[in-house]
């Protein structure tokens, strides 16, 4: 009987739990990094004790198991990275949010009054996280670009003795490009806002990180083939650990 029960409680939430995608775990000199993929360019990373949120987007519902988030990183104005109605429906009482300027000065006065403006090449520390803010736009450059240089960041991350860079929307900027020593690094590509399939390859192929995650692959056309991605990647060098999750199994 107690089994019979068992079985049909696993049946039943099975569901649930297939929602949320599998978390990976990243040694550092300071202990895990836990890498919690969410919603399209929406992730949790844990590390010290400490719960940071990125670019939070659609709702409640992503952060359902998630610890309310000790810092917050939004990367550009658009609203699925600067998502005013989900970071007001969630619990920032303890919340130190890090944007642009461009990002703050839409934000409500309740909110401004939590968040630290970082600019392109600027270098802050919070929690004991180390914050480079570097560019991300589109090419070729334009004043009517959908990403502007400038505007919007790009970050860069120490954990420890590990870096991890997420791209936020992005082309294959030179800035990306020479990057140095990247550990693991979340990749945009969803034509027509950032990049596409190739592109985002060969920017990797450049920079060589570690690991690599596509991330934010969403566009006007449905999801990129990141599974093309992977073998552009590999094909160019085998050693990259090219990481394919599933970042839209919250509906």
């Amino acid at each position: 009987m107690k089994a019979t029960f068992a079985l049909l409680f696993l049946m039943i939430s099975a569901p649930l739990w297939a929602q949320l995608p599998a978390a990976d775990d990243l040694q550092t000199s300071k202990g895990p990094l836990r890498i919690q993929p969410l919603n399209h360019a929406t992730m949790a990373l844990t590390w010290a004790g400490k719960t940071i949120y990125v670019d939070p987007y659609a709702g409640t519902k992503t952060f359902k198991g998630i610890a309310a988030p000790d810092l917050i990183l939004i990367t550009d104005i658009h609203g699925d990275h600067f998502d005013a109605k989900t970071l007001d429906s969630l619990d920032l009482s303890k919340a130190i949010i890090v944007a642009p300027k461009a990002v703050i000065d839409m934000m409500s006065e309740k909110l401004k009054a939590k968040a630290v403006a970082v600019a392109n090449g600027q270098t802050i520390s919070k929690l004991d996280v180390s914050i480079m803010a570097i560019p991300m736009y589109n090419l070729p450059e334009s004043a009517d670009a959908k990403h502007t240089k400038g505007r919007g960041n790009g970050y860069v991350l120490k954990f420890g003795d590990k870096t991890v860079y997420i791209s936020g929307d992005t082309a294959g900027i030179p800035e990306m490009r020479a990057l140095k020593n990247i550990d693991a690094a979340f990749v945009c590509m969803n034509l027509p806002y950032t990049m596409d399939v190739p592109e985002a390859a060969s920017a990797v192929l450049d920079f060589k990180p570690k690991i690599v995650y596509p991330y934010h692959y969403r566009g006007q056309n449905g999801l990129s083939d990141t599974e093309a991605f992977k073998k552009q990647v590999n094909a160019g060098d085998a050693k990259i650990d090219v990481r394919l999750r599933d970042w839209y199994s919250i509906k």
